[in-house]
């Protein structure tokens, strides 16, 4: 798992303005439409990869379901200095020459989704693990500082 900065990005949500979601064409679709292409149902199962998003007192924390990936098929990147970005790739299963399939649900193909980080993001200091199939990114929070009250006395 790797962690960098690069930079690019567009934000394809505008009214969310911590999101950065890729747009999914076929989102909303049955996958078992005949007229779509399975390579192309593969790629947008993986696109909608779902990710938890909860903030605490001290720090983001971003949560995503990756079954059946190690932790060398994900990246984990900022980019544009306060977009944090998580993709992979899962590997389509080999197909055998005798195998005869009757179903095919899960999914492999390319996966990214990027979140705009608020200002109050540690950028240096963000870690991430992955345990169990799951992804943990925690970004702290810089510490709120009460504004400091000073009494000034009334003349007069």
């Amino acid at each position: 798992m790797a962690l960098s900065h690069f930079d690019s990005g567009r934000r394809s949500n505008v009214f969310d303005p911590f999101s950065l979601d890729i747009w999914d064409p076929f989102e909303g679709f049955s996958s078992s439409v005949a007229n779509i292409p399975s390579s192309a149902r593969e790629t947008s199962a993986l696109a909608n990869t779902r990710i938890d998003w909860k903030e605490t007192p001290e720090a983001h924390v971003f949560k995503a379901d990756l079954p059946g990936l190690k932790k060398e098929e994900v990246k984990v990147e900022v980019e544009d200095g306060r977009v944090l970005q998580i993709s992979g790739e899962r590997s389509r299963e080999q197909e055998e020459k005798n195998d005869k399939w009757h179903r095919v649900e899960r999914s492999s193909g390319k996966f990214m989704r990027r979140f705009r980080l608020p200002e109050n993001a540690k950028m240096d200091q963000i870690r991430a693990s992955m345990e169990n199939g799951v992804l943990t990114v925690t970004v702290p929070k810089e510490d709120v500082k009460n504004p400091e009250v000073k009494a000034i006395d009334i003349s007069g």
